[in-house]
């Protein structure tokens, strides 16, 4: 299988499991497909030669944000569940116009950058290839990222760590439910 077959599909993948997310009523399944959607979009990270970033993706939003948001829907209680499902199930209705609007002239704007340029003549590319200012899959920027990580900034990403762990123990502190005896 060609990288560029391979690339295709993890685009389908990536794009197919992030429409089913935000167009599915079940919360759990759109949950687990957004763990889907994360997976696959590290993958394009990875063929895209930034193996840092698809790491980064992985341990980050895999890793923490996914747990979080399934930390919250475990920790909702019934009713709650209950509300959300109930809502509107109107995919276009009048009061999602505006954002409809928004995302159609979005589109429309991207389409249009996409086709007006021609990438392999841009200025800037063509500079930085005559410079030898391009990376390699043989460069050793994961490296040094990992030791500017832990050494320079070891105090700044374990002081991150701390306040995040507090804001997850805050947060199921405040979801949990008091017995009123």
């Amino acid at each position: 299988m060609t990288l560029k077959a391979l690339f295709y599909l993890m685009g389908f993948m990536t794009l197919a499991s992030a429409v089913f997310v935000a167009a599915s009523k079940n919360l759990v399944r759109s949950v687990f497909m957004f763990f889907v959607t994360l997976l696959t979009l590290a993958g394009l990270y990875v063929l895209a030669l930034a193996d840092f970033i698809a790491i980064t993706q992985i341990v980050i939003y895999v890793g923490g944000i996914l747990v979080l948001i399934l930390f919250a829907f475990m920790l909702s209680g019934k009713e709650t569940l209950a509300n959300l499902q109930q809502q509107s199930s109107n995919f276009i209705s009048i009061s999602k116009l505006p954002a409809l609007l928004l995302a159609v002239l979005f589109f429309i704007v991207l389409i249009n950058i996409l086709f007006k340029s021609d990438i392999n003549n841009l200025q800037w590319v063509k500079e930085a290839v005559a410079g030898k200012n391009t990376f390699t899959p043989t460069d050793n920027t994961v490296n040094n990222i990992g030791i500017n990580l832990m050494t320079t900034y070891l105090l700044p990403f374990e002081a991150i760590s701390i306040l995040l762990m507090m804001a997850l123990v805050g947060a199921a502190h405040l979801s949990r439910k008091e017995n009123k005896t």
